[in-house]
Parts: structure tokens; sequence; C-alpha cells
């Protein structure tokens, strides 16, 4: 049963770029026959966030016959009967599918395997459908966003996979600090210890973005919807959100860009006099800080250049859009 009749069985590994599978984009619903009423559910609750969304009826080697060909396994089973099923094929956690599973009442979503790789990703989806995500990957159950989490937020993937064990853990004490940019053509030479993260698309805008403080979730909303139309653009161009340290606790604007599915990066007071706005701010006068939005904007874009200059919305929320 599939909901892709395109989908290739041929593939042998993970999907995601470079297959190193933060993302999940191509998952299969493993059910029992008598289940099989809730994995439609499933598919009609969730199935718009992924390419490709399969219901395989459960047999004793359905994971052996479909191993590799899809991203994440959604097992609508006990989790026992998932791992047992599956311990002999795991390999490595950057090359094996994702496996999460739900209970019949979608009161649990348990990532199981891969839960940097998919299986958080689908959990988080299966809440939307009243399922509790029980995480249990470090990073998720301190509150903290891991490497791979950052990757997927800001459209990209990790190059060098084996990196994330010593990054993941500076995650969770506080000690790495926010994703920096480089710019080539340049040869870079890094350590073990160092992630390497590329974007996935050429093109896409970024969201320069300062506020008024305490500014809603929904000034940001409607801020970002009229700056992208007037500009042409749509959610669908968005890369992440680009603002600077002094704004990165802003609640309404992190609801926001969660709600988006976006990543928010921000940038320090001297990286933004770096790549100043065209346009005056009084934040210059005032703190010495440049324009947020614009210096944002460009500092984020892969071109380091404007698309639309900084506009303000709502006496609240103030937009640039860099490229």
């Amino acid at each position: 049963m599939s909901t892709d009749s395109d989908s290739d069985s041929s593939s042998n590994s993970c999907k995601a770029p470079d297959s190193d599978g933060e993302v999940a984009e191509d998952i299969a619903i493993v059910a029992f026959e008598r289940k099989l009423d809730t994995a439609e559910d499933i598919v009609d609750g969730i199935g718009d966030r992924y390419e490709s969304i399969d219901i395989l009826e459960y047999h004793g080697a359905v994971f052996d016959e479909h191993w590799g060909e899809y991203d994440c396994f959604v097992g609508l089973m006990a989790s026992g009967i998932a791992m047992r099923k599956t311990a002999h094929l795991l390999d490595d956690k950057w090359d094996d599918p994702a496996i999460c599973v739900v209970d019949e009442a979608l009161t649990w979503a348990i990532p199981i395997t891969g839960g940097h790789h998919g299986a958080n990703q689908v959990a988080d989806d299966l809440a939307s459908m009243g399922a509790v995500p029980a995480m249990t990957t470090a990073s998720e159950a301190a509150d903290k966003q891991g490497v791979e989490k950052q990757a997927k937020a800001l459209d990209a993937h990790v190059v060098n996979g084996d990196s994330t064990v010593a990054t993941n853990l500076a995650v969770l004490d506080d000690e790495l600090g926010p994703v920096e940019r480089l710019d080539g053509p340049k040869a870079v030479l890094v350590g073990d210890d160092v992630t390497v993260l590329k974007r996935n698309s050429d093109d896409g805008v970024v969201l320069g973005c300062g506020s008024v403080a305490g500014a809603d979730v929904e000034q940001f909303h409607e801020a970002w919807e009229r700056a992208l139309d007037a500009a042409g653009c749509d959610r669908s161009d968005v890369e992440f959100v680009a603002t600077g340290t002094r704004k990165a606790d802003e609640e309404g604007m992190l609801e926001a860009a969660d709600e988006w599915g976006l990543g928010v990066v921000a940038f320090e007071k001297e990286t933004l006099e770096d790549f100043e706005g065209p346009t005056p701010s009084r934040s210059k006068e005032l703190i010495g800080w440049p324009g947020i939005a614009e210096a944002s904007a460009i500092a984020a874009g892969r071109d380091h250049d404007l698309l639309a200059e900084k506009t303000r919305y709502d006496e609240a929320v103030t937009v640039a859009i860099g490229k």
C-alpha cells in the first residue's frame, strides 16, 4: 500500500542530502492489518510534510525487505517488536534508516534509533496528532538543539558525521556557541571535533529580523508574510531567520520561526558591524548597534546582498530580506 507510486525501491541508503540523513523525506508506516486504519489516519494527518509516505502491512520480514528504501520507519507497534526485527540490520547511524514507534491510540511517539536522523522529526510531527514525543537523545532531553537539528533548521546537512559526538557534547555543556559562517572559495582544515554544515540549496532568501521587546508571534507572522509578498517571495523561499544576539531570546520570534519550520541564527555585534546595511538606524545612535534587520540579512545571505531593505511593520517588527 503506497501513497507515492513513483517511490524508488532500488535505493540502499537513506536519501537525505549526502546520505547524512538529518531529515526524513520518505517514510513508511509499518502496521498490522488491524491497525491499517490508524496508519491511514497518520497519512492524512502528517503525510503532506514528506516527499512520500507509504503504508506497509507488517509481516516477519517486512523490515528486511524494505531496509534502505526509506529515511524513517514508523512502527505502529510495540517498541520491542520493532527492536527485535531490526536489530540485526543496524550498521551505522549515518546510513541506517531511523525508526520511530507509536501506539495505536497515538499516545506516545518514541524514537528508538536515528533520533537525530529523522526519528525525532517524525515524533515531533506526530505530536500534532496528540502523541507525546518521548525524546531520549541527550540534547533534546536537555531541551537543547543538537548540531543535526541545527543543520535541519538552517536547511543544511552535516558533512562529517563523526564530529557530532564532540560538538553535541559541547552543546550540552553550553560551549559550542553559534554556527559560524565561512565564505569561499577557500580551503579549510578542521579537526575531528569541528562539525561542518553545508547548505542544501543554491538559492533561497534569509529573513533579517529585529523587533521591539515583547513583540508577539502574530506580529512576526504578519511582518514576515508582508515582507515576502512585497519582495515577490513566499515561505518556501526562506532558508532561515537571522538576527542579532541581543534579540536572540525574543519569544515571539522564536515561536514564529518554529511554527514556520525555520531556524534562527544570531550574529554578534562585531559581525553585524562588518555587514552594516544602507538604511540609517537609530540603534546605532542610541546603543552603538548597527540596524539588526539589514545587517543580519546581509551577513546571512549567500551573496551578502539585500533583496529588500528593511521595513517596519505594526511599529513592532522590522524585516529585511537577504540573498
